[in-house]
């Protein structure tokens, strides 16, 4: 049995999954470019998701299984992989404490204004005056809340937040006070000084948080998109902060990556960028690869509760 990998894993990862499985061949490559002579022979392929493509699954007539070592799949050709009766697995969940602590990183910066600070320390200015707020008693919304927005609601409890969610089945989720169903999206952000969307790319999420929905928060508001960037359109976003109609945006995610360097975005004072890293830490292939060998122990026993097993059809 082969395992081809294209998801440039660590030395000492590979020599982990090497003694873990000591009777499957392991093909470890740095670009899928360069594993293209051996995907035929691969019946498990260990990828980011972002590098298969439907001529590569052409080949690939012995795969039964992929292993994606991160949440997102909207790269992945998902039909075709359904027609070849492939499943997929993913490393959703890894990303909890890294994007929760990311996420309050960033609001704690905004609320307490430390962009203004460093700008004073390089100026060795010496000035009080500078107008912090808390976050005690505020109002933070995730869209859909799943392990991330639980840990999120969770750390904001400890802030002493009021905490609301909005998922698609109006189902309580942990550590969040209130959930609203997604049809009721704007009514369950407008009351928040926080919004903090999570949302995958699917059919349904494409474009969702639209003008009418910025219009629907504060004007006050932190929106922070750290799920993915086509799940906003972001000349509504543009429109709102250039017109005062929200207070800041934190952004680590666009419908164009890397951001353009002559986007508006950058030199705004009410937007703060990140390059689509909330979710990197030393600790992100270790998480993505137990998660991995928990599987492969299920597949090689002919087991079915896979760890992540992914609805082809929903994308998630």
């Amino acid at each position: 049995m082969k395992v081809v990998s294209t998801a440039k894993l660590k030395e000492e990862l590979r020599q982990d999954l090497v003694t873990s499985f000591p009777d499957i061949d392991f093909l470890f490559y740095p670009a899928i470019a360069d594993a293209e002579k051996t995907l035929p022979e691969a019946d498990i392929f260990l990828t980011y998701g972002e590098d298969l493509k439907e001529e590569h699954l052409e080949t690939m007539s012995k795969l039964k299984w992929i292993m994606v070592i991160s949440a997102g799949l909207e790269k992945m050709p998902l039909q075709k992989i359904k027609e070849m009766g492939v499943f997929v697995t993913n490393a959703r969940g890894i990303h909890r404490i890294p994007m929760a602590e990311y996420t309050f990183t960033t609001l704690l910066s905004v609320a307490k204004q430390t962009k203004v600070w460093f700008e004073h320390q390089k100026q060795s200015k010496w000035d009080r005056s500078v107008r912090m707020e808390e976050l005690f008693r505020e109002t933070i919304t995730v869209i859909g809340p799943g392990a991330i927005g639980s840990e999120i609601a969770r750390l904001a409890k400890a802030f002493g937040m009021k905490t609301i969610g909005v998922n698609r089945s109006g189902q309580s989720v942990e550590f969040i006070d209130d959930v609203y169903k997604m049809s009721d999206l704007n009514k369950a952000c407008a009351t928040s000084k926080y919004v903090i969307s999570i949302l995958p790319d699917t059919k349904e999420t494409k474009g969702l948080l639209d003008s009418a929905f910025f219009c629907a928060l504060r004007p006050d508001a932190v929106f922070v998109n750290i799920g993915r960037g086509k799940t906003v359109i972001q000349a509504d976003l543009l429109k709102a902060l250039q017109n005062d109609e929200l207070g800041h945006a934190i952004l680590d995610v666009f419908e164009e990556e890397p951001l353009p360097e002559d986007h508006p975005f950058w030199k705004m004072d009410n937007v703060t960028i990140t390059p689509h890293f909330s979710s990197v830490t030393a600790r992100y292939q270790p998480r993505a690869l137990e998660i991995f060998k928990e599987n492969m122990r299920i597949f090689l026993e002919n087991g079915e509760n896979y760890i992540n097993l992914i609805d082809l059809d929903r994308g998630y």
